[in-house]
């Protein structure tokens, strides 16, 4: 057992880091309809730590690195606060799908002519989660306390716009300010949390956990305690689970989270069963 902890309990402080803010974020993604946007935005970091490391020949955790990320963040950002705007025909979510296809495109280009490229294709999906460091520790805790006091700070016109966010006029400028700080807060968060815990994690965490949350309360608070327990739930199953069956950690927990979602599914289909029947 203290074996176990030894190795595990790094890859937990970040599980329990990572999922954290992302379970948060997850509300918002989830009331905007765009589902997909940790993917995107994470292929297109990605996109950018490649050219850094094609340009500068620099490793995907170093400065320069998070910077060329950062950038095209920041005009993804831009984009899509902006789109919703002036494309009325095409849905935000299908134009969110189309650029994930061209940065994912892009990478795949890079990477075949980048050195070792199948190595950041690697880390990209899966992350280094059992590597995790107290310099990764340290450092998401800045970010991420930053983001969350960004988001404790604005989250009057955040959630007013997320709770009602087909029915703003898309002529507001205000809207696609707001718009564009979300994205930016959001991108800043997926690049670091896709550096340690891959795209697949990141996504999952995301998304599954603020799915079972509103399954069950449309409390901002009693949602925060459920995406805590499940993330935390799922992280301990997953890491144990990877441990003992020589697993990789990122997929082990995607794996648990999609099962307390099937389980959460099933009990509130029986529910309705049952409330039918009476």
């Amino acid at each position: 057992m203290p074996s176990i902890i030894q190795i595990l309990y790094m890859p937990f402080l970040a599980c329990a880091l990572i999922s954290s803010i992302l379970g948060y974020l997850g509300i918002h993604v989830l009331k905007r309809e765009v589902i997909f946007i940790d993917i995107a935005l994470a292929q297109i970091a990605a996109v950018g730590s490649i050219i850094a490391h094609l340009a500068f020949n620099v490793h995907s955790d170093s400065l320069i690195s998070y910077a060329c990320s950062f950038g095209l963040v920041l005009i993804a950002s831009a984009f899509y606060a902006l789109v919703r705007n002036t494309v009325l025909k095409i849905s935000l979510e299908a134009i969110i799908g189309i650029s994930y296809a061209i940065a994912a495109a892009a990478a795949l280009f890079l990477v075949g002519i980048a050195p070792g490229g199948h190595i950041h294709v690697q880390q990209i999906l899966s992350g280094s989660l059992l590597w995790t460091s107290w310099r990764d520790i340290v450092r998401g805790l800045l970010v991420f306390i930053t983001a969350g006091f960004c988001f404790y700070l604005f989250r009057k016109p955040m959630i007013t716009i997320s709770n009602s966010y087909g029915q703003h006029s898309t002529d507001n400028l205000k809207i696609v300010l707001w718009d564009f700080v979300f994205y930016v807060i959001l991108g800043i968060v997926i690049t670091l949390a896709v550096q340690i815990a891959g795209v697949v994690v990141v996504f999952a965490y995301l998304i599954i956990p603020a799915t079972i949350s509103a399954c069950f309360s449309n409390r901002l608070g009693v949602q925060l305690v459920i995406i805590w327990v499940t993330s935390v739930t799922a992280s301990i199953a997953g890491l144990i689970f990877a441990y003992y069956l020589d697993f990789s950690i990122g997929p082990a927990i995607s794996m648990f989270l999609g099962c307390e979602l099937v389980i959460v599914g099933l009990i509130n289909k029986l529910q309705q069963t049952r409330g039918v029947n009476e």
